[in-house]
């Protein structure tokens, strides 16, 4: 296939679907200098992510940021798109309908990526002619500041593609990975539950608290990660002690296939979490925002820490 140019500056990607995700996706885009289409249900919905992208752009990049907006796909001007970003709601018939009509809109040569954070690019793309060009890119709440992008192949997935793919998202200063077996949960979410289960199976036994899992979490080994991942971590306290350690405790974790007896009865009471005023913990109306504040600026600063080993945006590009 004819490959996108990997570089994001001046290259045309578009957006769809623009609420929080999509909108903080558009801002990573736009910060590697990317002109963005935000395309969402309506004018005055693109015209409102359209603003809320400029105002979390660094200053130095907001004032020259390229945006469109759209009401609907078939406004889009797709003459020279090289990338789509797909942020519907997390439906596969809405998603698959979405699909089709980009397969059909887009130029042959550009990328269709999906955001969805658990259904296979397989199942979105099945049965349509640009499967080749089709690839998950999964990013995290919120995006434009929690560095990772994980770039999933499909089967059928162009693996130059992909690895054109990656770098434009280096050079929007992201962390991107390459994941090259599109399984459930792709490869951060697969760590992160397995992580959750084990967690909430200690709370339904009452070995620990809410509070106190979070606690070993974060001030415990989950302190050391902003140091080094899981594997590097092992190198450091010695593959033999960590190799010990796993054959005592592997056979006591918990397997269940099921979520958690705690976190089911949360959801079938609508305890939601922060967006719903009760989670694990209660959340009035005056703590929400300092909640949503202060998680928000631990992010920030840990990205300080990281600065140095981030990969810098592309340097903004004018057009000859």
């Amino acid at each position: 296939m004819n490959r996108t140019p990997a570089t994001p500056a001046l290259r045309h990607a578009v957006v769809v679907g623009c609420g929080t995700m999509g909108s903080d996706v558009a801002v990573v885009l736009a910060r590697g200098g990317s002109r963005v289409t935000l395309v969402d249900a309506g004018a005055a919905r693109s015209a409102a992510a359209a603003e809320r992208v400029r105002g979390l752009l660094p200053v130095d990049r907001a004032a020259g940021a390229a945006l469109d907006t759209a009401a609907t796909l078939a406004e889009v001007d797709w003459t020279d798109v090289d990338l789509v970003v797909e942020n519907v709601p997390e439906e596969l018939g809405v998603k698959r309908q979405v699909f089709a009509e980009l397969d059909r809109l887009a130029p042959a040569n550009a990328l269709l990526t999906s955001n969805s954070s658990g259904i296979p690019i397989r199942e979105i793309g099945s049965g349509l002619a640009g499967a080749r060009r089709m690839f998950g890119l999964h990013f995290f709440m919120p995006a434009h500041l929690v560095p990772l992008v994980e770039v999933v192949m499909g089967p059928a997935s162009d693996e130059r593609a992909a690895e054109d793919l990656v770098a434009w998202m280096r050079g929007c200063g992201s962390v991107p990975v390459l994941v090259r077996k599109d399984l459930p949960g792709f490869l951060a979410n697969r760590l992160q539950h397995a992580l959750a289960r084990e967690a909430f199976a200690l709370i339904d036994d009452g070995v620990a608290s809410p509070e106190d899992v979070d606690a070993a979490v974060r001030f415990g080994f989950g302190f050391r990660f902003l140091a080094a991942g899981p594997v590097l971590q092992r190198d450091h306290g010695g593959l033999d002690v960590h190799c010990a350690a796993a054959a005592t405790i592997y056979p006591s974790l918990c397997s269940a296939a099921v979520p958690s007896r705690t976190l089911q009865d949360h959801v079938s009471a609508g305890h939601f979490g922060l967006k719903a005023g009760r989670g694990f913990f209660v959340w009035p109306p005056a703590e929400r925002q300092a909640e949503s504040e202060r998680y928000a600026g631990m992010l920030r600063r840990g990205l300080a820490l990281l600065a140095d080993e981030l990969p810098a945006p592309a340097a903004p590009a004018r057009k000859p």
